[in-house]
């Protein structure tokens, strides 16, 4: 009997270690998708973990408040950004931040050239100690330096 109820574990246990990797893998598929289908230089926001659900903006230029009603992002798209991806054309970073107005102050942080997409946002931090997710209102693009950097 002992045998028969090891053996049982072992199969339930396997069986949850083989579904666990799949769901990361389909989340990381589908960001490489929208990685894959932006152009150089893009820089884009999803309503949504995975790069999925609702593609918040797309742009190639800065942007000083999400929420007015000019620019690439625009009205409901502030505090709503869940995952991002940025196809870096150059050395250039994304630099987000939790605030808005030209004077680019208050909490940031940035994702590199490097970095392609953030699938969640979840447990990323501004240097105001803010979590990001839900919670970007304007971002620009900066050639170096940031404070903080996304960390995938």
């Amino acid at each position: 009997m002992r045998k028969v109820l090891a053996t049982a574990a072992t199969l339930g246990l396997a069986a949850l270690g083989a579904v666990v990797p799949a769901t990361n893998a389909q989340a990381s598929t589908a960001c490489d998708n929208a990685y894959n289908a932006i152009p150089a230089g893009t820089f884009v926001a999803y309503n949504g973990a995975n790069c999925g659900t609702t593609r918040l903006g797309a742009t190639t230029s800065w942007d000083s408040d999400w929420g007015n009603s000019s620019g690439p992002f625009q009205g409901w798209d502030t505090n709503t950004a869940e995952s991002l991806a940025y196809k870096s054309s150059d050395t250039r970073r994304v630099q987000l931040f939790n605030g808005t107005g030209t004077d680019w102050a208050g909490g940031h942080t940035c994702i590199g050239p490097n970095e392609n997409y953030m699938d969640t946002l979840e447990q990323q931090y501004f240097t105001s100690g803010i979590e990001v997710e839900n919670e970007i209102s304007s971002h620009r693009f900066i050639w170096r330096g940031c404070g903080a950097v996304l960390d995938s």
